[in-house]
């Protein structure tokens, strides 16, 4: 066993506003043999995720705020190249939190053997089989409560976890209106994944009509990724005992100072809306039920996936900063290995 070599990303300085390249440092680190109880991982997919932003504020909101001068951290899978525990072999693969490095040392029991169902699919255990995939199935489920033949509103529809709402819903017998950024993007939707209508919000003028239009007969479940402009148009066109399931509010993440929020919030009053916010790492005992179903379904052919893959740790900044200007279509993922 020898000496390797890692190269990590740290954050270096909290950004205000809109992140840049300033805010990070690619930094590499020798990294020793493993010894009893441990493990050396070569990553092969991390993933890049809008929470992330939030995390490098100060005060994070929903998750622990990462330290300056240190790796970061998130989704990754890897695979097993020394071990020195005797539930992990060389060659096995892991799921781990150790995203934004190529290469780290961790305890056997920190990470979680994965037997893939497609070894050439890693990625999607990161994106519709992971995260993003369960995020959607428990908003949905859990929250939005969503019955078949009811309309459901979905922003950020072909993101890492909209366009698993939008399927999952399509699934499920109800009518799905999907918000895009781009007209590509739209016609993947509704040719692809089966939904019924798509606003590109960038091109329709008032969202609100837009979305009046598209649901004549009003929505009864919205699943909440963008806040702003897209949660006003979801109460006004909201039928009475509507449900919003809020997993993120991404047009917000990068405000220096409070946006304006919306002016009818008054509508959840008169029509008895139930808004519930969620966190999905509250809600790992739901992932077995998720992963029965989730896996047949994209076996089957029911479930598409887009990825965005950016190659190697150097361009992992980019391909975040990618995220809050529409670059990626469906999950953001970077190869490492």
């Amino acid at each position: 066993m020898s000496n390797h070599t890692a190269k990590q990303i740290h954050l270096i300085s909290r950004p205000s506003g809109m992140p840049t390249k300033a805010n990070f440092q690619l930094v590499e680190v020798e990294l020793p043999a493993p010894t009893g109880g441990e493990v050396l991982i070569k990553n092969l997919y991390m993933s890049v995720d809008p929470y992330m932003r939030g995390r490098m504020r100060e005060n994070a909101v929903y998750a622990e705020a990462y330290a300056l001068d240190c790796v970061m951290y998130g989704g990754a899978i890897g695979e097993v190249i020394e071990s020195a525990d005797p539930s992990l072999q060389a060659g096995d693969i892991v799921l781990n939190g150790a995203a934004w490095q190529d290469k780290f040392i961790a305890k056997a029991n920190t990470v979680s053997k994965v037997i893939p169902f497609d070894p050439e699919q890693l990625s999607l255990y990161l994106g519709t089989l992971g995260m993003p995939g369960l995020t959607s199935y428990v908003g949905l489920f859990k929250y939005g409560e969503h019955k078949e033949g009811e309309t459901v509103f979905v922003s950020a529809a072909s993101g890492a976890v909209g366009a698993n709402v939008c399927q999952i819903a399509k699934l499920k017998g109800c009518r799905v209106i999907g918000s895009v950024g781009s007209d590509a993007k739209g016609q993947w939707l509704l040719d692809e994944c089966g939904v019924d209508a798509v606003i590109n919000y960038k091109t329709c003028g008032d969202i609100s009509k837009a979305l009046a239009s598209a649901a004549p007969e009003g929505i009864d479940v919205y699943f909440e990724n963008v806040g702003g402009d897209h949660l006003q148009a979801a109460l006004e066109v909201m039928n009475p005992y509507g449900r919003i399931a809020a997993c993120g509010m991404i047009a917000s993440y990068n405000n220096a100072e409070p946006a304006p929020g919306p002016n009818n919030l008054m509508l959840i009053v008169g029509k008895k809306i139930r808004i519930n916010g969620f966190i999905v790492s509250d809600h790992g005992d739901m992932r077995d039920q998720f992963l029965s179903e989730m896996i047949p379904w994209i076996q089957e052919g029911k479930v598409k996936s887009r990825e965005t893959v950016f190659e190697g740790i150097d361009n992992a900044v980019d391909a975040f900063l990618g995220l809050f200007s529409g670059e990626n279509f469906g999950k953001m993922v970077v190869k490492l290995g």
